[in-house]
């Protein structure tokens, strides 16, 4: 996991432990990790602040003379990586559940979107059983009406997790779903709509204009993307789009225990501003992690 940016820190660092670099050998050290990060899905833009956030501090930085190095320079790193890292506790996604259920005795909206093949919909049935664990109901609105068998999907999930399910037939009105599903969540008196979506192309110009009406409908509290971390640096386009014409609030990155460059993570939450949720390492409904900075900086650095 994440072997890409492993060795993208681990060839700076021997580059400048070893001795005091010249402006030009560190310019030249630089350039070559900004091109490394580039070859782990880092985004140019990223790579390029990243390193804008490194140089001064590596232009001050003296090799010891009795060794710890490496401990001074991962210093710097942990620093870096830690600016540019957001993530969301699910703990204050909790509170703020308890809180409009509290306060309003109305459930808590969150529609998801993504792309095709992210894995939306099993990530969703991951938070029903999250939720679920934390003593929440929720119903999962079957509004992908859009991908062949994709409500006998989210259905499926709903009854493995042991949540409700609500859908329509495969053409319907997603925003008419996702509305009944509220306005049987209010009824029933249940904590949380999950909303499921048909996966949006960044390129198709139709489908996220349905997505902004689902939005303008079903005015959900949270907006969360569900990206594949194996795709690497086609969801950076795809992270900006849906954020530029949808608006994330946060985000889930699925298969993280699967990618081996690992640059997806630093992109979305310095590209996008929004925060990691969730980190998806498995197929199981357990196999859904709170996103903590330490794991990727100490996994990075390690």
């Amino acid at each position: 996991m994440l072997e890409g940016l492993k060795r993208a820190f681990q060839s700076l660092t021997e580059r400048v432990t070893k001795a005091t670099l010249s402006e030009k050998e560190l310019r030249e050290a630089l350039e070559d990790f900004k091109l490394q990060l580039v070859g782990s899905d880092v985004s140019l833009e990223t790579a390029e602040h990243i390193v804008n956030l490194i140089r001064p501090k590596l232009a001050e930085f003296k090799v010891p003379r009795f060794g710890e190095a490496e401990d001074a320079i991962k210093t710097v790193y942990r620093d870096v990586l830690n600016n540019i890292l957001l993530e969301f506790p699910p703990e204050t996604l909790l509170s703020n559940i308890e809180e409009k259920s509290r306060e309003r005795g109305e459930p808590y909206i969150i529609l998801f979107v993504g792309p095709n093949g992210g894995g939306k919909t099993t990530t969703i049935a991951k938070i029903a059983y999250w939720l679920k664990k934390n003593g929440l109901a929720s119903v999962l609105a079957c509004a992908d009406t859009f991908r062949a068998a994709a409500i006998e999907q989210a259905k499926n999930l709903a009854a493995q997790v042991g949540v409700r399910a609500v859908s329509q037939k495969y053409g319907a009105d997603p925003a008419a779903v996702a509305m009944d599903t509220i306005i049987s969540a209010k009824s029933n008196r249940e904590s949380v709509v999950l909303i499921d979506t048909a996966g949006r192309s960044e390129a198709k110009k139709n489908l996220l204009d349905e997505m902004r009406k689902m939005k303008r409908v079903a005015q959900p509290d949270s907006t969360i993307l569900v990206l594949d971390s194996l795709t690497g640096s086609a969801a950076r386009e795809q992270a900006r789009r849906f954020h530029e014409n949808v608006g994330v609030d946060y985000v889930v990155l699925t298969k993280l225990d699967s990618d081996s460059r690992g640059g997806l993570a630093l992109t979305v939450c310095h590209e996008i501003r929004s925060p990691i949720v969730f980190i998806g390492v498995g197929q199981g409904m357990d196999d859904l992690k709170p996103f903590k900075k330490e794991f990727i900086v100490e996994r990075i650095l390690a």
